[in-house]
C-alpha cells in the first residue's frame, strides 16, 4: 500500500498536467458505494498536500478538483440508491457488504440530513452514506446541500495536514510522527467541529419553531 501510494505522489510530481484529472478521480472513486473501502484516501491525499505545501502543485485547482470528484462521487451512489432503491442491497456487490450498509442506515436513521454532512468525515459509512440517503429517499435538494457543503469542509481538511507539514519541514527541516498524528487529529476534529456548528444553526429556526407550535 505505501508502495502504491509513493507511485502515485511519483507520478502526479512527474507528470504534473495529470494532478488535477487523478486528484478529482481519487476524490470521486473514494465516494462511491463499495469502491470508497478500497481506496486509501487519506494517505494520497496526505501525499498529494505536501506536495502543494512544497510549490510542486497549485493549491487552487487542486482544492476544486478534490471538491468536484467528492460531489461527484455522493451523487452517483445517491443516484444508484434512488434508482434501485432497497433492492440494491442484493446485488452484487453490495451483497457481500450488508453490514456497512446496514451501519450507515442506522447511522442516517438517528442523524438524518447531518449524516450526510458528517458521514463524509467518518471511514466505516463515507462511502456507503450516500446510497442510503438515496435508497430511504432523501430529498435530492437537502441531499446535495449537505453533500456540497461537507465536500467543501473535507476538501482543505484532507489536504491541509501534508500541505502544513511540508511548509513546516521547509523551515524545521522535517516533522517527526507524532507532530503528524498531532497534526491530522487537530484538522480533522477542527472541521467536524465547523460542520456540526454549521448543522446546528441551520437546524436552529425548526427547532424554535417546534417550540413555539401549540
Amino acid at each position: 500500500m505505501d508502495a502504491m501510494i509513493a507511485e502515485i505522489g511519483r507520478l502526479i510530481e512527474l507528470h504534473q498536467a495529470w494532478a488535477i484529472p487523478i486528484i478529482g478521480l481519487i476524490a470521486f472513486g473514494e465516494s462511491l458505494a463499495v469502491v470508497g473501502l478500497l481506496i486509501p484516501a487519506t494517505a494520497i491525499m496526505l501525499a498529494i498536500g505536501g506536495l502543494v505545501g512544497a510549490g510542486v502543485l497549485d493549491p487552487f485547482p487542486i482544492l476544486l478538483s478534490t471538491v468536484i470528484g467528492a460531489v461527484l462521487g455522493d451523487a452517483v451512489s445517491y443516484g444508484i440508491g434512488r434508482y434501485f432503491g432497497p433492492t440494491v442491497v442484493h446485488r452484487w456487490p453490495l451483497r457481500s457488504h450488508r453490514r456497512g450498509v446496514a451501519r450507515a442506515r442506522l447511522f442516517f436513521r438517528r442523524w438524518g440530513f447531518a449524516s450526510v454532512f458528517l458521514g463524509r468525515f467518518f471511514g466505516p459509512v463515507r462511502s456507503t452514506i450516500p446510497l442510503v440517503a438515496g435508497i430511504l429517499g432523501m430529498s435530492h435538494l437537502r441531499f446535495q446541500i449537505a453533500n456540497l457543503g461537507s465536500a467543501v469542509i473535507w476538501a482543505p481538511a484532507m489536504l491541509a495536514p501534508g500541505y502544513l507539514a511540508a511548509t513546516g519541514a521547509a523551515h524545521t527541516g522535517g516533522m517527526e510522527e507524532g507532530h503528524w498524528i498531532g497534526l491530522i487529529a487537530f484538522v480533522t476534529l477542527a472541521s467536524v467541529a465547523l460542520a456540526l456548528l454549521g448543522i446546528r444553526r441551520m437546524n436552529a429556526p425548526a427547532v424554535r419553531a417546534r417550540k413555539v407550535a401549540p
